[in-house]
């Protein structure tokens, strides 16, 4: 196999513009691409320089469910400041808790998609796979999908 990294996610909304200003205005994203087409609107956002992109799909963009994406997994360097600027923005914030694999928090956008932040430990980076002094394993975050519900 040759795959080098993951191009997109789908994130179902209900509505375009508003998931819009929650990613670009709330946590910050990029658009990376905001295209008419045939079956509907292409847009995309991003984390500055992500290699990953989060398709914001919208109704009739596929058979996709406003808030079913659950456990998307940020890595962030001060969760805490995210956990804070989040509660600034009117979102409601579980955690951040810490954990053997780092601090971490959840949140919700506006359709109910579950995300979740992480700063990893100094021992462990789920980003490259390594899990280190901890035992951890990549499996582990997504156990705790709970942090996002």
């Amino acid at each position: 196999m040759n795959i080098t990294h993951a191009s997109f996610l789908t994130v179902p909304v209900s509505d375009q513009d508003a998931a819009l200003r929650f990613y670009r205005d709330v946590l910050g994203f990029d658009v990376t691409a905001d295209l008419p087409t045939p079956q509907g609107r292409w847009l995309q956002v991003a984390p500055r320089g992500a290699q990953t992109v989060f398709t914001l799909s919208g109704p009739g963009m596929g058979g996709f469910v406003p808030g079913g994406a659950q456990g998307i997994m940020l890595v962030t360097t001060d969760v805490d400041a995210d956990c804070a600027r989040l509660a600034e923005a009117g979102v409601e914030v579980s955690g951040p808790d810490e954990l053997p694999w780092g601090r971490m928090a959840g949140f919700r956008d506006p359709d109910g998609n579950g995300w979740m932040l992480l700063t990893e430990a100094a021992d462990v980076s789920f980003a490259t796979g390594a899990a280190h002094a901890t035992g951890a394993t990549r499996a582990e975050p997504a156990a705790h999908a709970s942090y996002t519900e």
